[in-house]
């Protein structure tokens, strides 16, 4: 399986922070915010990763991770994305890299307390399909909202102003290479974007997703509440005090 990193976008809910910088080097409490999802990946096994970034400070990743040795990798693939075309139209420029092969997605600005490792594990004995994450939010009309019935999942409503649920879909998405040809056949959203939940709404019609409810927190970082609450939860776990099995 392949990993993918989304660290594209102008950041713009994060300005004035972001007028010099992409919004995914900014430091979350003692690492920059792109450290935690490529350490997510590392720690799950994936070793071929490749980080989809824009804006004119996308040469700053290269100058940071260079070609992840400090994460045990022997090198890591940088792509491109023009303007902001939504988060399918970024994992659009990965089809090439994917090689055909599963791929697990994780947006740029996403910090989880959790291993995902056990989930790359189970979505690798799926038979085929997509595998997302949920958690359920204080505020989540700020994502795509799970309905369920059940326990099944129904459908996704990207950003409700009347959430159907407390459920976020998280933005760890794992998906079998039928994801590009989906992504070919969708159409621009009201907002002028190729939205990542029409794809899982693709998976959903055909009865192909599956989903997890995670146990340990999670945030996004991309308001200036987010980012500071990403930086006090892993404040909070690094400060923790290490509990010794007798």
């Amino acid at each position: 399986m392949k990993g993918v990193i989304l660290a594209g976008g102008l950041g713009t809910r994060l300005r004035p922070l972001t007028t010099v910088t992409n919004k995914h080097l900014l430091p979350v409490y003692d690492k920059p915010m792109i450290y935690y999802p490529l350490e997510a990946l590392c720690r799950a096994g994936i070793r071929d990763i490749m980080i989809v970034t824009g804006g004119n400070s996308a040469g700053d990743f290269l100058r940071l991770l260079g070609n992840g040795r400090q994460f045990g990798l022997k090198d890591i693939y940088y792509t491109y994305q023009e303007g902001e075309g939504g988060i399918a139209d970024a994992l659009r420029l990965c089809e090439h890299f994917a090689e055909g092969q599963r791929i697990c997605v994780i947006l740029g600005d996403n910090i989880l307390e959790d291993d995902i490792g056990p989930v790359v594990e189970r979505f690798e004995r799926q038979r085929s399909g997509a595998r997302i994450l949920l958690k359920a939010v204080r505020d989540p009309e700020r994502f795509g909202v799970a309905v369920l019935d059940g326990e099944r999942i129904v459908r996704i409503e990207e950003k409700p102003s009347v959430p159907p649920s407390p459920y976020a879909v998280t933005g760890v998405y794992l998906y079998d290479p039928r994801v590009f040809e989906i992504i070919r056949g969708l159409q621009p959203s009201g907002r002028g974007e190729f939205e990542i939940t029409d794809v899982n709404n693709a998976y959903i019609a055909t009865k192909e997703l599956e989903y997890e409810i995670l146990r340990g927190w999670w945030t996004d970082a991309g308001t200036f509440e987010s980012l500071h609450l990403a930086a006090t939860l892993v404040e909070s776990r690094r400060k923790a005090p290490e509990v010794v099995t007798p």
